[in-house]
């Protein structure tokens, strides 16, 4: 998606004013987040798909990254990944957006997160301290870094969850936020899991589809999934998730037409039941069907089911 349309959130702090031409380039990405939650792997994606990737860049050398590149045909698509082992990390991130603005350009900030048990896992399983560990524990440094990047976080474009996702299911997800549209101001993303493999960090709606009854304890239902006639019809047709879908419906359509008034580029709805295979797949789908006139107002959806097959 590329931000011809969409508002910068970034204003200069020093009151230097914005230029009022159109961004030099369309397609920047700044990529970052907590350590162990999959900022290289992310990289390796944007550049598989052809983009200039430069890891561990120090924020300051952003623009100049920028400037460098500007003119060449090739780099058109530009992503550098930033961490906090540079000094002064927030600070100069935040110099550098600021700078990027007055310049022009419009970058994304992509934020990957990870639950602490899940990065706990990944580096016990790579024999790796953590950057800001010190001579404490390794949870120690990502309870350290997760207070230094709450600000980033919160202000970042896209936050992205990847504590149950494999290396396929995060190729995915990052090619559906960056494909390239330039008619798209909003990408929903409608989001099936199961609440036994916890909530997803990067949800900005949660629905709860546990009240329902459940198709796993309906012997000739179990092996379906919400993929399948047989648990659709189950599921969709008690009056109470007919109810409750058709309020859901409603609500999102007043969210999302207060998203693009505000300029919101990315939101992701969690659809959730106990394991993720029916109630929730079935749900998720048939909203993401009652959306889809929305593609006409600029907005493009896209269905997800993180926990499907995990049972």
């Amino acid at each position: 998606m590329t931000l011809e349309d969409a508002p910068t959130d970034h204003q200069p702090a020093d009151g230097t004013t914005l230029t009022t031409d159109p961004p030099r380039r369309s397609d920047v990405v700044i990529l970052t987040g907590m350590s162990g939650a999959g900022r290289t792997t992310a990289g390796d994606v944007l550049e598989d798909r052809g983009w200039f990737v430069v890891d561990n860049l120090p924020p300051s050398m952003i623009v100049e990254l920028m400037d460098v590149t500007a003119d060449d045909p090739q780099r058109q698509k530009v992503a550098a990944i930033v961490d906090v082992r540079s000094r002064d990390f927030t600070n100069e991130l935040s110099h550098a957006l600021d700078a990027l603005g007055a310049r022009g350009w419009r970058p994304r900030v992509l934020f990957v997160d990870a639950s602490d048990e899940s990065l706990v896992r990944r580096f016990d399983a790579v024999r790796r301290p953590h950057p800001l560990q010190g001579e404490g524990l390794l949870l120690d440094g990502i309870r350290r870094e997760r207070r230094m990047l709450a600000g980033l976080r919160s202000n970042a474009d896209l936050v992205v969850d990847t504590s149950n996702y494999n290396v396929h299911q995060l190729t995915a997800r990052v090619d559906s936020i960056l494909t390239s549209d330039t008619a798209v101001r909003l990408r929903l993303a409608v989001m099936s899991f199961g609440f036994k493999y916890g909530i997803p960090l990067d949800a900005d709606v949660v629905l709860d589809l546990r009240f329902l009854p459940n198709p796993y304890w309906i012997p000739e239902l179990r092996s379906y999934t919400g993929k399948d006639a047989e648990v659709r019809d189950f599921v969709l047709g008690q009056d109470l998730a007919k109810k409750f879908i058709g309020h859901a419906e409603q609500l999102l359509r007043t969210a999302v037409e207060g998203y693009l008034l505000e300029g919101r580029r990315y939101v992701t709805v969690a659809v959730g039941c106990t394991g993720g295979k029916h109630r929730s797949v079935a749900t998720a789908e048939e909203l993401a069907l009652r959306l889809a006139d929305l593609e006409d107002r600029g907005a493009t959806l896209t269905t997800f089911h993180r926990d499907l097959g995990r049972e």
